[in-house]
């Protein structure tokens, strides 16, 4: 087992979590704020858009289930990576598309997954690269939101089926649920 992190920002982090939740060799998702100025930042300061953070996830995977390169097609797959600094009605730069590399061979490869993957879109891909910076765990009732209250929330009823979809449909080998059903 090659336990690797990988940390991913693509719109609301409730999304993102739910969709990494259900990969085959994701051992963790974890809610938080990346890529600010502001130390220890609440989500009430990172929603009102102030303190530079992107609401992301820090996926904890095993490197020999599913690659670092596989992960960010996932990514690329499930939201949009065209529009800047939106996804859907979320809209500031909390709400960016970007990867955080934790070395240089994550920042190649993420520089290769939007090479590759920028012929599924029909605008260019904007999705920044940027340093990684000090994490900060999103509030506890963040934490795998979608398995709890997430289920109850109208915007989340409308936005995770829809990534799930698309993961289950062009990753059925890699989705827990879909290998399950099979």
């Amino acid at each position: 087992m090659t336990i690797e992190t990988a940390t991913l920002a693509g719109g609301c982090f409730w999304c993102t979590e739910a969709v990494y939740n259900d990969v085959i060799g994701v051992q963790k998702v974890e809610s938080g704020y990346i890529g600010g100025k502001v130390p220890d930042p609440t989500y009430k300061q990172v929603c009102g858009g102030d303190t530079g953070h992107a609401e992301a996830i820090r996926v904890t995977f095993d490197g020999d289930q599913i690659s670092y390169g596989e992960l960010l097609d996932i990514f690329f797959a499930t939201h949009d990576p065209t529009t800047l600094n939106r996804q859907g009605n979320d809209v500031g730069t909390q709400y960016r598309s970007a990867v955080f590399p934790h070395d240089e061979a994550q920042e190649a490869e993420a520089r290769a997954a939007i090479d590759r993957n920028a012929g599924g879109w029909p605008n260019p891909i904007v999705t920044t690269i940027e340093p990684l910076a000090t994490w900060y765990p999103a509030e506890d009732y963040h934490q795998e939101y979608w398995n709890g209250d997430g289920q109850r929330n109208p915007y989340c009823l409308s936005v995770i089926p829809p990534k799930l979809q698309k993961l289950r449909k062009s990753f059925a080998a890699r989705s827990k649920a879909q290998t399950a059903a099979a």
